[in-house]
């Protein structure tokens, strides 16, 4: 019979060395690479182009993102989120970016520019920054520095605009609240002969729930503004198209939604804007309020309990006829001096009756009225545990005699990729879900 094995005093030194050794990988493992921790949900593309007409032309490719801000992220607004810290999403922001390939970016909530301005120099942007007044985070236009150079830029500030041409200064502007909220224009020359070009404007609107007037008239001013831009431009810049694109903080099913896209208002929509026809405290500092509760107002995600759409108004009084508030009619008005926008998705996916029967679109969760426009909007833009909804939008103003396509978009993400809620590792790294078309417009 064989003797039992009996190790050896170096082998037992080994297996100790092996031992620890395991011991310490477990303990202190190696750091994740760049492409680990920026990990994304692959995007599908749809190919829409044989549904469209005036395929000839030049093609761009557009999308828009809310970034979520650093600066607004709160534990109690995102309870399921395993990635609320700025090094867990930066790289996922990052890749997003990127998988797009997109010619022109337009961004909403950026801060942290010291890191995101060097990402986008590494695939060749350039970019035009704006932020509004005291605003931690703003909104951001970048284009391909091969394929464009910036000729014109200018800022919104909605606060300050103008409605109306008599009152005072504050009824001029009709306002209902002081929300610090911009828009930035931008005109894009194409490079490498020819004097082709794009408007480009990008937006962040008030976020409360209940404004629906403030967001209406916001929405109007933009839409006057990007059109009066257009006009102030050469007579070859009058020729190229318009696209706004951002988070307008309304769904399709919103007042502004229908005011913008030229659809008449439903009476359910009349009695949001009528309830919404207020002036808040910063607007008429007449109005006693706790200064600290009225100034976290203006401030998207500041307030834990933001996510409820049922929220009330605080902190306001009911509107006068001399606070100069626009009514239906007026806001109709302001919105029809400008032509008439359309929406990429909605169009788009419009052709494709099977997302609809798969749930992917607005319409497959939400009724809408049969010949109104919105139904074929994406699913969501955004989904948190609070908060599930269509905010985020690329819209487009056709230049006169150039009629623009859409000929290809970013597929949008089923309900079931989104887990508990947004930002999630290896799904998204914001709590919007990005938005991306491929656009075509015949050549001047």
């Amino acid at each position: 019979m064989s003797k039992p094995y009996q190790p050896t005093p170096e082998g037992l030194a080994k297996a100790e060395q092996r031992r620890l050794k395991k011991q310490q990988a477990k303990l202190h493992p190696p750091p994740k690479t760049e492409n680990e921790q920026g990990h994304i949900l692959p995007r599908e593309w749809l190919d829409i182009s044989s549904q469209t007409t005036g395929t000839s032309g030049r093609t761009v490719r557009l999308m828009t993102w809310n970034l979520l801000a650093q600066s607004l992220v709160r534990r109690e607004l995102f309870p399921t989120s395993d990635c609320l810290k700025a090094g867990q999403r930066e790289h996922m922001l990052y890749n997003e970016i990127n998988s797009h390939n997109a010619t022109i970016c337009c961004l909403q909530e950026v801060d942290r520019t010291e890191k995101l301005f060097p990402q986008l120099e590494k695939p060749g942007y350039s970019w035009v920054y704006a932020v509004g007044p005291r605003k931690k985070h703003g909104c951001l236009i970048a284009y391909r520095k091969d394929a464009y150079e910036c000729v014109r830029q200018k800022v919104v500030v909605y606060d300050e605009e103008e409605v109306r041409a008599e009152g005072d200064g504050n009824a001029r502007r009709g306002l209902s609240f002081r929300t610090k909220n911009i828009g930035s224009l931008v005109a894009l020359r194409q490079l490498g002969g020819g004097d082709d070009g794009i408007i480009v404007a990008t937006t962040h609107l008030f976020w409360h729930p209940a404004y629906a007037y403030e967001r209406a008239r916001q929405a109007g001013v933009l839409v006057r503004e990007v059109t009066k831009f257009r006009t102030e431009g050469t007579e070859i810049e009058q020729r190229w198209p318009c696209i706004l694109a951002g988070d307008f903080n309304f769904g399709p099913d919103d007042p502004a939604y229908s005011l913008l896209v030229g659809d008449e208002l439903l009476p359910a929509q009349k009695a949001r804007l009528e309830s919404s026809r207020v002036v808040h405290a910063t607007v008429d500092p007449a109005i006693s309020v706790d200064g600290a509760s009225a100034a976290e107002e203006e401030e998207e995600g500041a307030e834990s309990g933001e996510n409820d759409p049922d929220r009330i108004i605080v902190h306001a009084r009911a509107a006068q006829p001399t606070d100069g508030l626009l009514t239906d009619t007026e806001l109709e008005d302001l919105f029809r001096q400008s032509g008439t926008p359309t929406s990429a998705y909605d169009t788009g996916l419009r052709t494709l009756p099977d997302l609809a029967a798969g749930g992917l679109t607005f319409g497959s969760r939400v009724s809408i009225p049969e010949g109104r426009r919105g139904a074929f909007e994406p699913v969501y833009t955004s989904y948190t545990h609070y908060w599930q909804a269509v905010l985020d939008y690329i819209f487009v103003l056709d230049a006169p005699g150039r009629d623009v396509s859409v000929v290809r978009l970013a597929k949008p993400h089923s309900k079931d990729s989104f887990g508990e809620g947004l930002p999630r590792k290896g799904v998204c790294g914001s709590d919007h879900i990005s938005l991306a078309a491929d656009l075509r417009w015949p050549s001047t």
